[in-house]
């Protein structure tokens, strides 16, 4: 407790470690009834102030006589902090897609201008000259959905089979499983692909069709 680095002490009794197993067991606690006695040890969980600070405050505690056995979480710790990263990495290559979609199919409209000028002139309406370029739109943006959904899958997928574990200790619970996940993935990059793409073909045509 004296230690700058360590935020909070906290001494669990043989109770409380068995009290705390039931709850991460929730529906399957019962099955620790049938124990004739406790196993669970005394412990006291130490919260450090910075995760950096863990692997000092471990030296620490190993020269403290009675101590049978530290558990760290670093190494878990460190793997859910790459996780984030690759959140990040998700959302921020998800914005980029939006950008890409979108200014292709502007381009795509600006070297058509003068098409859509004379089409308008011999009387094309204005739906009649919209679907090629909605439909364009439509299907690069279900392209982009394949390929990140693909992509995100398959990164899922190395990540759970090494975290599933880590997860499990930590959490008390699974990651969700990966063809969930892949279902649901594809369902919501489609959906999100065909409505980039569709709105950026309408809304990039406008100047044009207004005229």
């Amino acid at each position: 407790e004296a230690l700058d680095t360590v935020a909070e002490v906290e001494y669990l009794t043989k109770e409380d470690a068995m009290q705390e197993m039931q709850t991460r067991w929730g529906e399957n606690a019962y099955l620790l009834d049938g124990l004739s006695e406790n196993p669970l040890p005394r412990s006291i969980q130490v919260t450090v102030k910075d995760v950096e600070d863990s692997e000092s405050i471990v030296t620490f505690a190993e020269n403290f006589s009675g101590v049978e056995d530290i558990k760290d979480s670093q190494a878990e710790v460190d793997k859910i902090l790459k996780i984030t990263g690759a959140l990040v990495i998700i959302i921020f290559l998800i914005i980029v897609s939006v950008v890409v979609v979108s200014n292709t199919v502007k381009l795509t409209v600006l070297a058509r201008g003068r098409e859509i000028s004379i089409m308008k002139y011999v009387g094309a309406t204005n739906w009649f000259i919209r679907g090629p370029f909605l439909a364009e739109g439509i299907i690069i943006g279900m392209i982009a959905a394949a390929i990140s959904s693909g992509l995100i899958s398959l990164l899922y997928y190395y990540l759970s089979n090494a975290l599933s574990l880590q997860f499990l200790v930590l959490f008390s619970t699974g990651l969700v499983p990966i063809g969930f996940m892949s279902a649901n993935l594809i369902i919501i990059f489609t959906s999100l692909g065909i409505s980039i793409g569709a709105g950026g073909s309408i809304i990039s045509m406008r100047k044009f069709l207004d005229a």
